[in-house]
């Protein structure tokens, strides 16, 4: 009697990766410019509350898309970068690499896109360095006492100290690599305005330039 083999392949559902103080950044200022706006809404008179109207039309499009739109979704057969005016759909096969310099990037069928949601932060880049570092020269001095409790927790935490930017770009490199060959992750990349954010930024900018020119 035959029983069918489980596959190896892994099988991911969507990984969303996003920044948590550009969320919260994000919510802030639309509180902000709700509060200083709407004030000038309820209050105002003549031409300021024109002003106010397009103050908003303009700002808030503008704060989403830079602060709580952006995110990287990544699943096994494709990325998909959400960017503050862009979405880009990258199936694995058209990747080339997935890289963090001074800004997390993919490159793809000769074009380079930015991970917005994926900031690089140089500062905790060198401090995970540090720490390796150090750890590297604690390991050096103490090669011997292979069972004590600090060479168990060394063992147990030997993974490279790396920057959440380098990770997660690891992360996405690793997926890439994996996913390649995969039916699913084949074709070329794709991109999409996003005119929902354009539009009414662009409207409310034009509406403010002619009330400030007519005053």
């Amino acid at each position: 009697m035959s029983s069918q083999q489980p596959t190896d392949e892994p099988v991911y559902e969507d990984r969303v990766y996003r920044s948590s103080m550009g969320v919260v950044a994000g919510v802030l200022l639309l509180a902000l410019t709700a509060w200083l706006c709407g004030d000038a809404l309820l209050r105002g008179s003549g031409g300021t509350r024109w002003i106010a109207l397009a103050v908003t039309l303009c700002a808030v499009p503008l704060i989403v898309a830079f602060t709580i739109r952006p995110a990287v979704f990544a699943n096994a057969d494709r990325l998909r970068v959400r960017n503050p005016f862009r979405i880009i759909e990258l199936p694995w096969a058209a990747v080339d690499a997935v890289r963090a310099g001074y800004s997390a990037e993919v490159l793809a069928e000769g074009s380079k896109y930015q991970l917005w949601s994926v900031p690089v932060s140089l500062r905790e880049r060198k401090k995970a360095n540090r720490q390796q570092m150090r750890r590297s020269a604690q390991d050096r001095r103490d090669p011997g006492a292979s069972g004590g409790p600090a060479a168990k927790a060394r063992a147990g935490s030997s993974e490279p100290m790396r920057a959440s930017a380098d990770r997660i770009v690891d992360e996405l490199q690793g997926l890439a690599e994996s996913g390649a060959s995969r039916p699913g992750a084949q074709g070329s990349v794709r991109v999409r305005w996003s005119y929902e954010i354009i539009a009414p930024a662009l409207a409310g900018a034009l509406l403010l330039i002619v009330l400030v020119a007519t005053r």
